[in-house]
């Protein structure tokens, strides 16, 4: 058997109705694809994004799929309620560099600075990237544009959670 993909989902601690609706139907995609889910674990888009992958598993019996948590404190009891398998860093903001390098492809969601940095890095390991165009913040403004000439390709501007995925499965050449 293969190794189940892995998706990051990237967005900002505090966000709107609209953007944590947008994170809630990705995390639900992930699950319905069978793929880990991996984040930072904490609130905002990452706490909507594992409640929708938590209610899509649960709905499929997929129990081997697991929503981690990648947290920048070094207490496990910090992340939100809906991660399965947290990862309690104690490096900070460095964490953002292993959740890029964890994942198989990045899904972003609205963002500030920290999503602003989970990409740079996602970009410069070579991960692709899906970025939530209606979701504002730093997906809104990197949606279909190249980040710098290291890569020919731009970050991919998805209209839905599934253009997202496939968009990532088509690059990262998935094995399903």
């Amino acid at each position: 058997m293969s190794r189940v993909p892995v998706i990051a989902v990237i967005g900002a601690n505090h966000a709107d109705d609209d953007v944590l609706e947008i994170a809630k139907g990705v995390g639900e995609a992930i699950a319905d694809r069978g793929f880990h889910l991996v984040c930072g674990g904490k609130g905002g888009v990452m706490t909507a994004a594992c409640r929708g992958f938590r209610f899509a598993r649960n709905e499929l019996n997929a129990v081997r799929v697991l929503a981690i948590g990648v947290l920048p404190e070094d207490r496990a009891d910090l992340a939100n309620e809906y991660v399965d398998l947290v990862i309690p860093t104690g490096v900070g903001i460095a964490r953002n560099a292993i959740i890029a390098r964890m994942a198989d492809g990045v899904v972003s969601v609205g963002g500030g600075s920290g999503t602003l940095s989970e990409l740079a890095f996602a970009w410069q390991m070579g991960k692709p990237i899906s970025a939530m165009a209606s979701s504002g913040g730093w997906s809104a403004q990197l949606a279909g544009q190249c980040i710098d000439r290291n890569r020919k390709d731009a970050v991919f501007s998805a209209e839905s959670a599934n253009d997202a995925l496939n968009h990532i499965v088509a690059q990262a050449g998935l094995d399903l």
